[in-house]
Formats: C-alpha cells, sequence, structure tokens
C-alpha cells in the first residue's frame, strides 16, 4: 500500500475540490499578455481578479518571485477594519470592508470572514479627543463606528483590565462591523478565481528588469524569460523601491519589517479585535485559540521576516497590564513581515513616470484589510486610467504638498 506525506493529501485534496491545477502547477509564461501583474499576494491576485470580472480583461498573468500568498498576505494579524479619519483612506477601507462581506459568495471560496467587531482603546485623554474626532468624521463619511465607554468595553471584553495603574481604559472607537478574515483563503480564493478566467499565476518567477521603448513599457525579463505586455501592474509589498528602479523612477517609502506572535491554543475568552496604541499592543483570537498578538514596527529599517526578542519583550509588556491573562501563556510562533512606509503613512496607487505602467505599494502597516478595495480601485486604474478611490492616492501628492496624514491610524494598529 502507498502511503502519502499530510502535504501531499492536502494538495491533492485543494486540487480535487477547487480546480487548483493551473495555480498550483505554476505554467510556463507565454510570450505575450494584455496585462502583467508583478506580485501574487492579496492586492495584486485581487487586481487581476477584479481586472477580469470588471472589465473582461482575462489575457493576464501574475508573476511571483517566491509561492502565492507567501509575503505579507500570510504574514499579518488579519484585522479588518475602516475607521479612518482622512475622506480618502475611509473610502477605500469601508469599500474594501464591504467587499469582504461577501468575498465568500463572490469567489464561492470560504475566506472565514469574522465580523466579531473592532475596538479602538483610548487610555489617555488625548486619544479621548482624537477617537471622538473619527467618530464624528466616519459618520460624515457613512462608515459606522462609535464612542462607547469603560462599562461597555468591559462588557464587550470581560477579560480586560480597565483600570490599570499607568495606562486606565478610558473609553473606545468601536467599529462593530470590522473584524477578521483568514488570510491565505483571501489569496487562495482569489488565486482559484483569477486561474478559472484563464489567468496565468506564475511562482519562483522572479523579475530581473523591466523593459521600455519610447517611454511605455513593453516587457520584463524573468528567471524564466522575457515575457512582453501592454500594461505592468507592480504590487510588491516590501520591494517596490527595487522594483521602481528597473522602470527607472523612485519611490518616497523606506521598508521596515513589523512582527507579531501566536500564544499557545487556550479556550474562548476574547471574540472581539481589541487595539491599544498608547501601549503599541493589539490582540485577537484566532479560530484555533491561539491569541494573536501584534505591536508596532521595528525601529530601523531592514528586510528580515523573522521575529526578535526585544519585540516579544516591548509588546507583550505593554500589553500584559492591560490583559493580565496573557502572562500566564507560552509562545508559539513568531515572524514578521516587510511592509512599506511612507511619509504620512498612507499608500500609493498610481500611474508612475513610465507609461503603461502602474504602482501599488505603502500600505503601511494596513494592507490586509484593504485588499479588495485596493484590487478594485487598481483594476479600475489600469483598465480606463482612472479611479476615484485611487486618485487622492497618487505619486503626484509629494510634489504638490497633498499629505494624507494617517499616521496615527495607520502607525501601530492593523
Amino acid at each position: 500500500m502507498k502511503h502519502y506525506s499530510a502535504f501531499a493529501v492536502a494538495r491533492e485534496a485543494l486540487r480535487y475540490h477547487t480546480g487548483w491545477e493551473r495555480a498550483w502547477r505554476s505554467p510556463e509564461p507565454k510570450k505575450r499578455y494584455d496585462v502583467i501583474i508583478i506580485g501574487a499576494g492579496g492586492h495584486g491576485l485581487a487586481t487581476a481578479y477584479y481586472l477580469g470580472k470588471n472589465y473582461g480583461i482575462q489575457n493576464v498573468a501574475v508573476i511571483e518571485k517566491g509561492w502565492l500568498g507567501g509575503g505579507n498576505t500570510g504574514r499579518n494579524t488579519t484585522i479588518i477594519r475602516s475607521n479612518y479619519l482622512q475622506d480618502p483612506s475611509a473610502a477605500i477601507y469601508e469599500k474594501a470592508r464591504g467587499l469582504y462581506e461577501d468575498l465568500s459568495q463572490d469567489l464561492n471560496y470560504n475566506v472565514m470572514f469574522s465580523p466579531r467587531g473592532v475596538m479602538m482603546l483610548a487610555q489617555t485623554q488625548h486619544e479621548i479627543r482624537g477617537y471622538q474626532r473619527t467618530a464624528h468624521a466616519n459618520a460624515l463619511q457613512g462608515v459606522q463606528t462609535e464612542w462607547i465607554g469603560p462599562d461597555r468595553v468591559k462588557q464587550l471584553v470581560p477579560i480586560i483590565n480597565i483600570d490599570g495603574p499607568r495606562y486606565p481604559v478610558l473609553g473606545a472607537l468601536w467599529q462593530e462591523r470590522g473584524g477578521t478574515a483568514r488570510h491565505d483563503a483571501v489569496a487562495w480564493g482569489y488565486a482559484r478565481a483569477c486561474s478559472a478566467m484563464g489567468m496565468d499565476i506564475i511562482q519562483q518567477c522572479e523579475v530581473t528588469g523591466v523593459r521600455s521603448q519610447d517611454g511605455r513599457v513593453v516587457g520584463v525579463d524573468t528567471t524564466k524569460g522575457a515575457i512582453d505586455c501592454d500594461k505592468l501592474g507592480v504590487v510588491v509589498a516590501g520591494h517596490s523601491g527595487q522594483l521602481a528602479e528597473m522602470a527607472g523612477f523612485r519611490l518616497p517609502l523606506e521598508a521596515i519589517s513589523l512582527q507579531a506572535l501566536v500564544s499557545e491554543p487556550i479556550k474562548p475568552c476574547m471574540d472581539v479585535v481589541v487595539m491599544a496604541n498608547t501601549v503599541h499592543g493589539y490582540m485577537s483570537q484566532s479560530d484555533k485559540g491561539e491569541m494573536v498578538i501584534g505591536g508596532g514596527t521595528d525601529g530601523f529599517n531592514n528586510y528580515t521576516q523573522r521575529g526578535s526578542f526585544h519585540h516579544i519583550e516591548e509588546t507583550v509588556r505593554a500589553l500584559v497590564e492591560t490583559f493580565p491573562m496573557i502572562s500566564r501563556l507560552k509562545m508559539l510562533r513568531q515572524w514578521g513581515g516587510i511592509v512599506d512606509m511612507t511619509g504620512d503613512r498612507s499608500p500609493i496607487l498610481s500611474k508612475t513616470p513610465l507609461g503603461g505602467c502602474f504602482i501599488n505599494c505603502g500600505w503601511g502597516t494596513g494592507g490586509f484589510k484593504a485588499i479588495p478595495g485596493s484590487g478594485w480601485g487598481m483594476a479600475q486604474l489600469m483598465a480606463t486610467g482612472h479611479s476615484p478611490l485611487t486618485e487622492a492616492f497618487s505619486l503626484d501628492r509629494f510634489k504638490e504638498g497633498r499629505f494624507i496624514d494617517e499616521s496615527v491610524a495607520a502607525g501601530v494598529a492593523h
């Protein structure tokens, strides 16, 4: 009797139940595509999907130097919210949150969206004023959030300590329709839908050069050969600067590692997402019972995807006062993801100085929650040359001083 590894069984089950053949086997690239998307993470796959679904552009290749969803899409803490202060940010994140609600039905693939609610704790008087201001802004934007007091916080999160000596909980900004989703499933769902349209998802295929003629992109050079295209989308969080240099322009951003960790599984004790910006920490509980914990970015530029001891100490030490029960937990695993950080902590979705080349980057610490909205807007921009969702996030804003300052909303929390 022949024996199969658990990985082989899972692979065959996935192939049988989802029709995974094209995406799994990474077909050899064709000579020419209408559109090439560099980056098979959530944003790149969502862009390809909405190009096909909304605009009928299906001669598309999604090129990935590693494996599908192996970058930041598989390395985040899965939080979904849209309670941002500035109008352009609220618009694109709320579009994404709304699409997440029906994404499983749209893709015919369970992305495990869980609208469990997201609260952002106010632990200083300054944060009270800031979050109340955001709540009023959200009301004008049509985003459903509310300011709640300490008693309501304790009712929603019984394990929280609202009377901490250094950082008492004074209230919170509460978004009841925020939540989480399964990050891997989001990537797989989009990939499966793209594959069903006839798009090629080409893994282990690194781009080594961008070819242009008369100021317009004509193709890319890869480790699997040269490929021609009419339009090129660069969607490679963490390495956007390198790809931009290949295309002949520079980007106003820097790469920093963002770390997270999960505890050993425990019984259900917290069914909402809690973020505490004052102490630089946020936490939720996964379906498997793990406490998913994250904090701020590293204090220096780097490209590491590993964890570090100082992150464990700084993040957990800060959260122990607010959640005393986590002091008795053991850590199960830890990891890092490479994030692109712009000066105003808002993304770039834009045309570039190279004709036919478009860029999607700079999501900083908040990329996962934006995947459907980002893909929707980026697809519209690439197909038609304009998108109301992306207009404010163009590269021109840095020359014109039109900054979208989300440093408070995006600098720490997810």
